[in-house]
């Protein structure tokens, strides 16, 4: 019996972790535009690559578990911090306009600074947003995308976004009402709470680094300023719903279904536009990697095996 569980232990860690003599995860930076881009890289050079692309208030920080996963085995895995996150650099709003348009130009600057001419993008939250606008800009460089809890569809949105939508009409009187809200520990908490039963895998270093982030000087103007413009991105749905019916991408949807802001409607619709996509609803929440990183990883390494050589149409 307990040669069983040593196997079984083996198994486990071999599926997880590199093979011997890979190369571990790298931190690097490069200038893009004048501002440093810190991003985090692993897997062989000329492995197919997959663009890891993070959400708020969080940075590449996130995907450290698929860096370190079996996925640097085969792939080439780069996750980048955008501008005003993570290690990247954090102009004031004075000097960087923070809004999803140019988070995208930056990002894709990035990619074409690192000779990244095909890849398959994966998205989770604000990731969303930038990633569609690349895709858009881009088709070509498109193998296939991944969706983990990023929306792109009005169903995907819960009942917490009309507080949100009232800041939007009217910035000036919700204003203060969303900075003490959004930049507060309950709401970081929150975000990867929501409404698992299961607080025992939620590590709470995840939101206590992100609170601290938050409360460094100058991020209240920088969230301010691009949540302010997340309004861009659900005017932008019917156009990158369009952009999913037109190009039938091969698409992974990966959801936690214990998300407070976007439900599992949001995961359900993209079969509207790809019919094909593949959708699994996790038992986790916002943060899929914080409840189950292997599930993750798992299902991500299958459907990179069976994509097929052309991408999309």
């Amino acid at each position: 019996m307990k040669l069983v569980w040593q196997l079984a232990c083996l198994a486990l860690l071999m599926s997880t972790t590199p093979a011997n003599g890979q190369e571990r995860v790298a931190y690097k930076t490069i200038q893009v535009d004048g501002l440093n881009i810190f991003y985090r890289e692993a897997g062989p050079a000329n492995g197919p690559v997959i663009l890891l692309l993070h959400g708020v208030p969080t940075s590449s920080r996130m995907y450290q578990p698929m860096l370190e996963s079996a996925l640097s085995n085969t792939y080439h895995l780069i996750a980048p911090d955008f501008p005003g996150f993570g290690h990247s650099s954090w102009p004031s709003p004075k000097e960087f306009s923070y809004t999803f348009d140019n988070l995208a130009q930056v990002t894709e600057k990035f990619a074409e600074a690192l000779n990244l001419s095909r890849y398959t993008l994966f998205l989770h939250d604000y990731g969303g947003p930038v990633g569609m606008r690349m895709a858009v800009a881009h088709p070509e460089k498109v193998k296939a995308i991944i969706i983990q809890n990023a929306v792109s569809h009005e169903e995907g949105l819960s009942p917490l976004w009309d507080a949100r939508r009232a800041f939007w009409k009217d910035r000036a009187s919700h204003e203060a009402e969303f900075r003490k809200t959004f930049l507060s520990l309950a709401a970081t908490r929150n975000r990867h709470v929501g409404t698992s039963p299961h607080l025992e895998r939620l590590d709470p270093d995840t939101w206590t680094y992100e609170f601290y982030f938050l409360n460094q000087p100058g991020q209240a103007d920088i969230q301010t300023e691009l949540f302010y413009d997340y309004q861009t991105n659900v005017k932008s749905y019917p156009a990158w719903q369009k952009w999913l019916r037109d190009h039938q991408p091969p698409m992974l949807v990966l959801w936690g279904r214990y998300d407070p802001s976007f439900v599992v409607a949001g995961a359900e619709a993209y079969h509207k536009d790809v019919p094909g996509a593949e959708v699994h609803i996790l038992d986790a929440g916002h943060f899929a990697l914080d409840e189950q990183a292997g599930e993750v990883i798992r299902l991500t390494i299958a459907f990179m095996q069976k994509l097929p050589e052309t991408g999309m149409k």
